[in-house]
């Protein structure tokens, strides 16, 4: 047994031994270059000897760049020689990094992030007879290795060994093409979008621990041989954008508004985000929501908006595609927020924008924006009745023991599909998906001597803009096709609206007094047209709401003994619903 094991062993080895000699072969092949050389001293030596590289070796040392290629991480440099870079370029390239110097993060440098780095990667990467690569620059850039070129930049010398790396040189400069996050740096007429995107509050340099070599530990911390950082941006994550449009492995469209247009926006969207004076940081929301309200849905994933689907619709990142979702985050299934019809027609929403080819897409350049609030940010709330969220409390009494008791239950009712013990004609239930999400709540009286009533958590609405107000009501007869003519009564209802000043104080306003439900059908009582709130509420999380509706019930002992109005309440839904002005009469 133990003979097999070594002979199987040495047998092994053997074939390891053949397969490996055959694989150095075919390697030594692929890497027969054009020109080899394996030489002492760093690709910093090498560069700054070269008489030929005397302006390239400039530019690296004035962004401290010759220490990085004089240590021992290891870098493979396509370094132009002066035929293609003058001393006066050379110099133009050093007065634009000393300019940033200090007022940018040294990656976001324009020298170093579109020259250096466009000029540098990572690692050794040798060319053959047989290199078809795509590689990675150092400024995240993506090019294309060819036996005797980069991107279609011929090299002069290549496959030069040093120490710490190789080095290629070229008979002229790899071109820097910029993607949608950087072309905002570099279009005057954008400068208020890229000082949205570029601002410190979002966007920060975060080191990546995993991704760099340790080196030792000194005085209890680890010490970095090569220390990895990214660009992080908050604009990009899922609360936002939902894109990263830094990425070069992902190809978006995206629109963007010019100076001009931005600032229209700005001064107008600037109203609706106004927060009351207790709320923390109030400021820094107002600024960021107000801007997002603007760029949110701006963003069309090329996955999904191919050029034939741009046609019929345009998909941003933010909408919501799948139905269930929708109507967990906007109340209704039938919402198309952040979704464009026919959005290159003469008034969609990308219309008349310029075109401009960008590495990851193609960025749209408005100077007439045409997405509309209403399809973006300026949203139909829709407050569920039986969710728990919405309900924030019901009238009580005090017992014979000086407890608090409710006076009213609440009780959620199924609408459902079918009445299987009702009689053929009376079957199909009318009032399925015609009650919202199919479920209301039904709040029933305990105490037959109190009108009861509830109160209902409103969040997220805007500050100084239109909404009507409107009150959902459905009939007993759509969960009971049995209900008796008592329970089909309907009520009396006040309703008093409650929201927060700009100094946090409570105001009160009743929108009515006695509303008269529908006893048998689903009932849109419209409580009060064109309400604009002082303070807005949207986007905070609160654990004490300040916009409610308290809803009464206004029914005397006589009504309720005629049988003439009852105190059973039953809540479908509040909607808040974007207020339109109606046109003017001629008349």
């Amino acid at each position: 047994m133990k003979r097999n094991h070594i002979y199987k062993t040495v047998l092994g080895l053997a074939i390891a031994a053949l397969t490996l000699t055959a694989c150095s072969d075919e390697w030594d092949d692929h890497y027969n270059s054009l020109t080899t050389g394996q030489h002492d001293g760093s690709l910093w030596d090498a560069i700054q000897a070269d008489p030929n590289l005397s302006n390239f070796a400039s530019v690296v040392r004035a962004c401290g760049y010759d220490k990085s290629l004089g240590s021992s991480q290891i870098f493979t440099v396509f370094a132009p020689t002066n035929s293609c870079l003058s001393a006066e370029q050379a110099q133009e390239l050093i007065n634009a990094y000393n300019a940033e110097k200090g007022k940018v993060n040294d990656d976001d440098n324009t020298t170093v992030k579109e020259f250096l780095q466009n000029h540098m990667t990572l690692y050794n990467h040798s060319v053959s007879s047989l290199s078809n690569d795509t590689i990675v620059l150092m400024n995240g850039k993506y090019a294309f290795l060819t036996p005797d070129a980069i991107d279609g930049n011929r090299f002069l010398t290549a496959n030069q060994h040093y120490g710490n790396g190789v080095l290629y040189t070229l008979d002229n400069q790899v071109k820097f093409f910029s993607n949608l996050f950087e072309y905002m740096r570099k279009d005057n007429d954008l400068d208020s979008v890229r000082s949205f995107f570029y601002n410190g509050m979002f966007y920060r340099k975060e080191f990546i621990a995993e991704e760099s070599v340790p080196g030792g530990i000194v005085d209890g911390k680890t010490v970095y041989l090569d220390s990895v950082f990214i660009q992080q941006n908050d604009l990009f994550g899922y609360n936002f954008l939902d894109a990263r449009i830094n990425s070069e492995d992902s190809t978006y469209l995206m629109i963007v508004p010019t100076n001009k247009e931005w600032k229209k926006m700005v001064d107008e969207y600037s109203d609706y985000f106004v927060y009351d004076n207790n709320v923390p940081d109030r400021d820094s929301l107002a600024y960021t929501n107000t801007r997002m309200a603007i760029m949110k849905g701006t963003v069309f994933s090329r996955t999904f908006n191919s050029d034939a689907a741009l046609q019929d619709s345009a998909l941003s990142t933010n909408c919501t595609m799948n139905y269930n979702y929708r109507r967990s985050m906007w109340g209704a299934d039938s919402l198309h927020y952040y979704e464009y019809y026919k959005p290159f027609t003469p008034n969609g929403a990308l219309a008349g924008a310029i075109p401009i080819e960008c590495s990851n897409g193609t960025m749209l350049k408005s100077d007439n924006w045409k997405i509309d609030k209403e399809q973006t940010f300026h949203q139909l709330r829709i407050i569920e009745a039986e969710q728990m969220r919405s309900l924030k409390e019901v009238s009580t009494v005090k017992n014979s023991a000086g407890d608090d008791e409710p006076t009213v239950a609440a009780i959620i009712r199924q609408v459902p599909n079918l009445f299987p013990d009702a009689p053929d004609s009376l079957q199909n239930n009318p009032f399925y998906n015609v009650v919202s999400n199919n479920r209301f709540v039904e709040f029933e009286p305990q105490r037959t001597t109190v009108n009861p009533w509830v109160t209902f958590n409103i969040t997220d609405v805007l500050a100084n803009i239109g909404y009507d107000i409107y009150l959902i009501t459905a009939p007993a007869v759509a969960y009971d096709w049995n209900a008796t003519n008592i329970q089909k009564l309907p009520t009396l209802l006040r309703c008093t609206l409650s929201h927060h000043d700009i100094d946090g104080n409570v105001v009160e306003n009743e929108l009515c007094d006695r509303k008269e439900t529908v006893a048998d059908g689903v009932n849109a009582l419209l409580l009060a047209e064109n309400v604009k709130f002082p303070v807005a509420t949207f986007g905070l999380q609160e654990e004490e709401p300040q916009v409610t509706l308290k809803l009464e019930t206004r029914v005397t002992s006589a009504q309720l003994r005629n049988n003439t109005y009852t105190r059973t309440m039953r809540i479908d839904c509040i909607l808040l619903k974007p207020h339109e002005e109606k046109p003017m009469s001629n008349d």
